[in-house]
């Protein structure tokens, strides 16, 4: 079973082109609802639109193919010619005939909310040899009246009334989402050469207000993520500047692309990664912890991730201003923390670090919300007597050399926090840069996200799971304190 948007993937047509060459009796169903997450684009949309809505070319099936079976086999030049009438009449009137050519016996469009006739096509596609394809319609937020109206609002929703289906409206600080949609129009405004690039996500990546400033600067490719990353690497060899605004469980389908396309020709792209870290009601195939691990090993590559929404925009025009090479933003997919947003953006040096609260021995380096977590937990152990410096470390690649070695030099004892995979991680580049630097006596505890897939639930839920929390935090520093005293030397690392 596969859905309409999904059909403009690169491996869908992988798929078909094995289905029709093997022959083997198997069945494809498309469930067409003309929805993804958003409106499907594209080609292949643009097909099945017609098979689904021409009602002449639905009833001219059955007669076309009457009048092929009436055409005699018979040898010769006469047989050749019959056989390129079959095929032109075929082309013209038979409706699925992309799939035909591919190899399947293409049945439909059906409707999928009629039982009876679904189960008559599923019983006639079990009789027929071989791969058979069957376009089966149906109606996202079938029998929910205000589902059916607005499929693109009703594919994620929340809280609501039943009744009428009015949204429950939470008052609070705008989601990064937002702050990034606001920025990337004024930076938009700043510079001509910025193109939006997104893989069928354009309300969820908050591209609507930018496609309605600029129409001719954003591209949604459908759900064809690859083809997002290349399209901007040749955007960038051309000049311009291109954002691939993309989800960060969506991005690892990029990969190959992003390792070739990207990064081995240094291509000045600018990554918009959104749903970085835990995504709670996205769920459990949507967490965005992975990236951190599969990007920042690649050559060339800039990441970095803001504490707050007013870094983010900053750390965005830093993104339009570096001419480098590629260069990733990463933001949670939370609400902001409320902090006043500048009007002047300025570019933040590449791989610097910020110390956010001053302390002495003992350090938390921070990611994202990871460095208000730290600030939370910094507090509760001033109260014990114990002053925790907590460094915004925003920029997983580079690192800031400079202030690790200061903190080696202090004999400073740290914990890595970050809500991300723990391999792999930005503890993981702090640990590989001291011991390549043969700097042994540093004491580094890495607190991430552990080797294991994190299910549904609030963020909340899950950094409680994790142990990504301030009172986490406090524990982890008091049992790292109790074993390594400030001042007291003891060769080697603890992780």
């Amino acid at each position: 079973m596969i859905g309409d948007g999904a059909l403009t993937g690169g491996m869908a047509f992988e798929a078909l082109n094995h289905i029709g060459h093997e022959q083997k009796d198997l069945m494809v169903i498309l469930n067409d609802n003309e929805m993804s997450i958003a409106p499907n684009v594209g080609a292949m949309h643009n097909y099945l639109s017609k098979i689904r809505s021409d009602r002449y070319y639905l009833r001219a099936k059955d007669e076309v193919e009457m009048l092929l079976k009436k055409i005699p086999a018979i040898g010769g030049k006469l047989a050749k010619t019959a056989e390129r009438v079959k095929d032109s009449l075929k082309y013209m009137m038979v409706p699925g005939v992309l799939f035909e050519e591919l190899g399947l016996t293409y049945l439909g469009p059906v409707d999928g909310h009629d039982m009876h006739k679904l189960i008559e096509t599923f019983k006639q596609a079990d009789n027929v040899r071989g791969p058979v394809f069957v376009h089966v319609l149906t109606t996202k937020g079938k029998g929910y009246k205000p589902a059916e109206a607005d499929s693109y609002k009703w594919h994620g929703i929340s809280p609501y009334k039943i009744e009428s289906g009015q949204v429950l409206k939470s008052v609070g600080n705008p989601m990064y989402t937002d702050v990034f949609a606001k920025t990337l129009i004024e930076l938009g405004e700043q510079d001509k050469r910025l193109v939006a690039v997104t893989p069928a996500m354009p309300s969820g990546s908050g591209l609507i207000p930018f496609s309605e400033r600029f129409p001719d600067r954003m591209i949604d490719v459908g759900i064809a993520e690859q083809h997002a990353a290349t399209m901007c690497a040749a955007l960038a060899m051309e000049g311009m500047k291109p954002v691939f605004a993309v989800y960060s469980t969506f991005m690892q389908r990029a990969y190959d692309q992003i390792v070739h396309d990207i990064c081995r020709h240094n291509a000045n792209v600018m990554f918009a990664i959104d749903r970085a870290g835990f995504v709670g009601a996205d769920g459990e195939t949507h967490q965005g912890v992975f990236d951190v691990a599969f990007m920042r090993h690649i050559p060339n590559m800039v990441m970095m991730m803001p504490k707050d929404e007013n870094e983010l925009r900053h750390m965005m025009k830093t993104a339009l201003e570096y001419n480098d090479g590629p260069i990733a933003y990463r933001y949670p997919r939370v609400n902001g923390l409320g902090v006043t947003l500048d009007e002047t953006l300025i570019p933040i040096p590449i791989g610097k670090w910020e110390t956010v609260r001053e302390g002495e021995g003992y350090a938390v380096l921070a990611a994202g919300p990871m460095v208000q977590v730290a600030l939370e937990a910094a507090e509760i152990l001033k109260r014990e007597g114990v002053q925790l410096r907590v460094i915004n470390a925003r920029f997983f690649k580079p690192l800031d050399h400079e202030m690790l070695l200061e903190l080696a030099n202090s004999h400073t004892n740290m914990i890595v926090l970050e809500e991300a995979s723990e391999a792999g991680s930005l503890g993981s580049a702090i640990l590989e840069f001291y011991a390549e630097n043969r700097i042994f006596d540093t004491r580094v505890s890495l607190m991430g996200v552990p080797d294991r897939f994190i299910e549904h639930g609030s963020v909340k839920e899950q950094r409680e799971e994790t142990g990504l929390t301030a009172e986490a935090v406090c524990t982890e520093m008091k049992q790292f304190m109790s074993n390594h005293p400030y001042g007291i030397g003891k060769t080697g690392f603890s992780s």
